[in-house]
């Protein structure tokens, strides 16, 4: 473990608490407002919930590793020898990156064929990148590190070129109320996954051992922040808008003239 400053330990350890305590709030949010959307549409908030719910406990135990990786002795953070397990985040993302997508997918009511096959591809994508990109963060060496973040960027790209130009015409089928928004989710997932390899690429920098580790921690947990518990508050939005425009306003139904 690089040697750090108090300042950058409780910059990091306040960040991995607020986010723990950010994703518990987002999962019970998401799962309690399960009653506000339509049948159709729960699924979607269901999964969000779940997304959440797995990165809560993975920055729950992210929070415990840190903090036994380091302690305080007389006002100076030293390393205790214990190894902080960045293995908890690649799980996490393993879990609920490919799970992100798949809630885009559902809010969208897409026909059974349309949802099975974009989920089945892009949730392996998904999961491809993230696979390919872990050799290279717990790699010793950038050269190893860029390798393994190039490959990465492959299913990537895939991904990007899948939300703008896969969901294209499917976004366009859309109702009016919902197609800015399902468009700003689309805009915050890929701003926020395009936040990732910015992160990723920190240790190439001239910063010191302890920034860096500062740098990439901080990092990495704003994107999560924005990925997922940002992301699934859209697709609340979302959901309610359109179980309003095909089921009416909770508590009431639509009628159609006879």
């Amino acid at each position: 473990m690089p040697t750090i400053d108090v300042g950058q330990y409780l910059l990091v350890y306040n960040a991995f608490s607020f986010t723990f305590a950010t994703m518990a709030a987002a999962t019970l949010f998401l799962w309690l407002s399960r009653s506000q959307v339509g049948p159709a549409y729960r699924s979607a908030l269901v999964i969000s919930g779940l997304v959440t719910a797995i990165a809560a406990y993975h920055y729950f135990r992210i929070f415990e590793s840190w903090e036994s990786a380091y302690e305080v002795r007389n006002g100076v953070i030293q390393v205790t020898g214990l190894a902080f397990n960045d293995a908890y985040r690649y799980v996490d993302w393993l879990l609920t990156v490919p799970l992100l997508l798949i809630e885009l997918i559902l809010v969208m009511r897409l026909s059974q064929s349309e949802t099975m096959s974009k989920s089945i591809k892009l949730g392996f994508a998904a999961a491809l990148m993230i696979v390919l990109g872990y050799p290279g963060e717990i790699a010793d060496d950038n050269a190893t590190r860029a390798i393994w973040g190039t490959l990465s960027t492959v299913p990537f790209l895939y991904i990007v070129w899948e939300l703008f130009k896969g969901l294209g015409a499917s976004i366009e089928r859309q109702p009016e109320s919902v197609k800015g928004l399902i468009k700003g989710a689309r805009m915050l997932t890929f701003a926020s996954w395009g936040f990732y390899p910015i992160v990723y690429m920190i240790p190439f920098t001239n910063m010191g051992g302890g920034s860096v580790e500062t740098a990439v921690q901080i990092g990495y947990t704003i994107a999560d922040i924005i990925a997922k518990a940002g992301v699934g508050v859209l697709v609340y939005m979302i959901a309610v808008r359109k179980s309003a425009v095909e089921y009416g306003e909770p508590g009431h139904t639509v009628t159609t003239a006879s």
